[in-house]
């Protein structure tokens, strides 16, 4: 009687032991992302996700250069904070083995101002900042010549810079900044072009503050990187998925009413 009744309770006890660890057993990664809409849209995904067996740390940064460093060097497995073409220029200059694994959300571009409430108010030489990198300067360049206030050399692609300016009508002043120290800059110049995580961040209202938006048809929808090794992982299927997910998107539409635009 003795011998039959220990196996049994020996399991039981096992069973328990394996419920009360199993979830323990979920794999755990870290995702960077910038602070603001990023970080607040993955605190969402993180929920989600940990539904499939995935337990997300979200490593919030304050710039757009290290995020794919930290990448890189393994410190996390996955980053949200870029578009496809800071992607590839990235990889292009710093040798990353990096890749975009699904696309996320759309922050259109918008230029604003402290002084004027139309860019057709700018002053003759008005100064004018825009982001010091290649791709989000281009990207403001871009803008200014949908809205016809400067021509650019043909070809430019996704990636002009000051001196493929042909043409400008203001003679605007340009100025390049960092980027996440342009919402600070509103003072000191007429205007600032400012992706939307950072106005957001300091309370600029995309949809009523931008003198002038991108639309949200733009190659510059954002993605979740990893590094090249791991885009066939389990988890990186498991982590497109909860991003891409109905309750994302409601909490995108809600919470950003337009500011921010969810690709899916």
């Amino acid at each position: 009687m003795t011998i039959s009744v220990r196996p049994k309770i020996l399991l039981s006890a096992l069973a328990l032991v394996v419920g009360i660890a199993a979830p323990g057993w979920a794999e755990k990664i870290k995702v960077g992302v910038s602070a603001g809409p990023h970080a607040q849209i993955f605190e969402v995904v993180k929920g989600i996700a940990a539904k499939d067996g995935l337990d997300i740390e979200i490593i919030e940064f304050t710039d757009y250069v290290l995020p794919n460093a930290a990448l890189e060097a393994g410190d996390i497995q996955a980053n949200s904070f870029q578009h496809q073409p800071y992607l590839d220029n990235q990889v292009k200059d710093r040798g990353y083995k990096i890749v975009s694994v699904t696309p996320t959300v759309v922050f259109p571009m918008g230029f604003y101002s402290k002084k004027y409430k139309t860019l057709e108010q700018l002053p003759d030489g008005a100064t004018v900042a825009i982001p010091n990198d290649p791709t989000n300067g281009g990207r403001a360049l871009l803008l200014l010549q949908s809205k016809g206030f400067l021509k650019l050399k043909d070809g430019v692609g996704l990636k002009p810079t000051l001196i493929d300016i042909t043409e400008n009508k203001k003679k605007l002043q340009i100025r390049e900044l960092d980027a996440a120290q342009l919402p600070r800059s509103l003072g000191d110049v007429d205007a600032a072009a400012i992706n939307t995580n950072y106005a957001i961040e300091v309370g600029l209202d995309p949809n009523k503050d931008a003198i002038i938006r991108e639309t949200p048809n733009s190659p510059y929808t954002n993605l979740i990187a990893v590094r090249t090794a791991d885009a066939q992982q389990p988890w990186v299927k498991k982590l497109a998925a909860a991003y891409k997910s109905a309750p994302v998107k409601a909490f995108v539409q809600e919470r950003f009413k337009g500011s921010v635009v969810a690709s899916w």
